[in-house]
């Protein structure tokens, strides 16, 4: 049986380039590759929605599903409905591919193509490795980078060339588990996926890909974010068993998640509600224009 892989991209106020990304989808052998999109509105104040509708509608048979987030629950609050929708449907591969078109998800194609994914539980893509390609990246940032990414080097026992960049491959059964729903919702989420990953001795690759900033904003406050990075280092090494097991979130977002942390797509006039600690439902109300008809993309890229 053919492996179904599911693309993931977490969008916020990202209306310039979030059809820049969906595009990359329709190069043939990414088409040929990809089983279904999920686009993770989390509740842009800007076009975004409009712009993926948009797309959509311009690519009616495009696998693609617009999922909006009941509340504004963060990059980590994203990634927790992605993996668990990908669970609950049965996918084996999760692609994390950011909204904000700084990746190439071509970059993955080698380690499909050639079968090494099937080796690890993941595989993380890497800004700073010799064959990497990054584009207006100030040299204080990648200076910054290369020293947090030795510092979690030395942390973790194992070499991690990077922390977060928006290009990542999960193997799905990993996550049945659902380990990682009290991680921050925050974009520290990643770094204690990371940290995580080394101690639970997951097998974990790290591999090289193409990165450029162009009209992009991030969201990093380089003084604000090394504190705390140097923060979770700390907790860390007091006590790895319980880094990894303690609730991240306060308790607002833990009665959140309970209760509201929703994502909904539309098809026709039915919605789909799952949240970020396993409950999900389906129920009927009016509809809108979110999503279509999930079809491979073999039957329309030719």
């Amino acid at each position: 049986m053919p492996e179904r892989f599911l693309v993931f991209i977490p969008a916020y106020n990202c209306e310039k380039q979030v059809p820049r990304v969906l595009n990359q989808l329709l190069d043939r052998q990414v088409a040929a590759m990809v089983t279904e999109c999920i686009v993770v509105n989390n509740r842009s104040t800007d076009g975004t929605e409009a712009a993926v509708q948009s797309w959509m509608q311009a690519h009616p048979q495009a696998p693609v599903r617009l999922l909006r987030n009941d509340q504004n629950y963060g990059l980590g609050g994203s990634h927790k409905v992605a993996f668990q929708y990908a669970v609950q449907h049965n996918f084996d591969y999760l692609i994390v591919l950011h909204g904000d078109d700084q990746g190439d998800i071509r970059d993955v194609l080698p380690l499909v193509h050639s079968g090494r994914h099937r080796k690890y539980d993941c595989c993380l893509g890497s800004r700073f490795m010799p064959e990497s390609r990054i584009k207006g990246y100030s040299t204080l940032r990648v200076v910054g980078n290369y020293g947090f990414n030795w510092l979690f080097s030395l942390v973790a026992g194992h070499k991690i060339t990077d922390l977060g960049s928006g290009l990542n491959l999960y193997a799905v059964p990993p996550l049945a588990n659902g380990y990682y729903k009290k991680f921050p919702d925050t974009l520290y989420f990643n770094d204690c996926m990371i940290l995580a990953l080394c101690h639970l001795k997951q097998k974990v690759l790290f591999f090289p890909i193409s990165w450029r900033e162009e009209d992009q904003v991030s969201n990093n406050k380089l003084t604000s974010f090394g504190v705390s990075l140097l923060k979770l280092c700390g907790r860390y090494l007091k006590n790895k068993n319980e880094f990894v097991t303690r609730e991240w979130r306060g308790k607002t977002n833990r009665r959140i998640y309970k209760h509201h942390h929703c994502f909904q797509s539309v098809k026709g006039d039915v919605d789909y509600e799952g949240s970020g600690n396993g409950c999900c439902r389906v129920y009927r109300r009016p509809a809108h224009a979110c999503i279509v008809e999930k079809r491979p993309y073999r039957h329309w890229c030719g």
